[in-house]
């Protein structure tokens, strides 16, 4: 498919799925069109945007501002779109709470710990102290890994989720349970890069969606990246997930509850992770001073791109 034909198909089904949803944001767009139907038809979020932000400016789509940003077509009526918003928005604001958030992304990080401990293939730092009791509706107790090792400091007290500890190596984990797609310049790859390549820890990213320009620029400079597919709950949370999870609704299909670890994760880490180590470190060794200037913004993303692709 061409670009030009990609534009088309995605300018028909952002208009279709929100003529049909009434009123969605950016995650929900994203979800039916970028994660979802067949494959010859899905649209990756860097395509859908600008396309989106097209049809605002052309007056086809509207924004509404109400704790995030929706959208709708400009010719529904308020009468369909308001009954429907204020509906949305009841399942959105607890999804974005810190006291929820935090849970949330421990539950990514709890099944990342039990496949390290099942696996047994590593020794590693960090860890949860009290997952013995089984009420996840408060944050467990986390003991991070420490900034420092061997004399090499993480700038600004920042902690990896995890650091892997190899007879003559080191992997920094980070997990992201969250629902954007994790594009190379996103704030959260950035700050892994500085992470590692500040304690020459080879950088290891495990979240939810990862497109291909991720994967080919990571592996390209020594980055181990893993794919969950799913997005995952904490037990406690069940009625928000089934709201959030409905199609009629925010239409997050791919939500799962609870923090085991499934088998793609545990191939991942137990198979998969100490496979591709070594090279890895050679490409990491030859393009970590690369990754820490454009980690610590001396270099652009566009710069990057230009030098670890060439």
């Amino acid at each position: 498919m061409s670009p030009a034909e990609r534009r088309q198909l995605a300018t028909k089904r952002l208009q279709n799925v929100l003529g049909s949803l009434t009123i969605a944001n950016g995650r929900t767009l994203e979800n039916k069109i970028s994660d979802a139907g067949p494959l010859n038809q899905r649209i990756e979020p860097h395509v859908l945007t600008p396309v989106r932000q097209l049809l605002e400016r052309q007056r086809k789509i509207l924004r509404v501002e109400d704790h995030t940003t929706w959208y709708r077509l400009a010719d529904t009526p308020e009468s369909e779109w308001r009954p429907r918003l204020d509906e949305l928005s009841a399942i959105h604001s607890p999804l974005a709470k810190q006291s929820f958030t935090t849970r949330l992304g421990q539950s990514l990080e709890i099944a990342i710990y039990k496949a390290l401990l099942q696996t047994g293939r590593f020794e590693f730092l960090g860890a949860f102290l009290n997952l013995a009791e089984p009420d996840d509706s408060a944050p467990y107790l986390k003991e991070e890994p420490p900034t420092s090792i061997s004399g090499l400091t993480i700038p600004s007290r920042k902690h990896l989720d995890f650091l892997l500890l190899l007879q003559d190596d080191r992997a920094g984990i980070e997990a992201k349970n969250i629902r954007e797609w994790l594009y190379p310049h996103a704030l959260e790859i950035r700050e892994l890069f500085l992470k590692c390549c500040a304690i020459d820890a080879v950088p290891v990213l495990i979240a939810r969606r990862i497109p291909y320009i991720t994967f080919a620029v990571m592996n390209a400079c020594g980055a181990i990246v893993h794919q969950t597919y799913n997005q995952r709950f904490p037990q406690s949370d069940a009625a928000l997930a089934a709201k959030a999870k409905d199609k009629l609704l925010l239409g997050y299909h791919d939500i799962r509850l609870g923090n085991e670890p499934d088998a793609r994760l545990l191939k991942f880490v137990g198979e998969n992770l100490p496979k591709v180590l070594p090279a890895a470190r050679q490409r990491f060794d030859s393009t970590k001073d690369l990754l820490q200037a454009y980690a610590n913004s001396e270099i652009s993303y566009k710069r990057l791109m230009k030098s670890i692709m060439n």
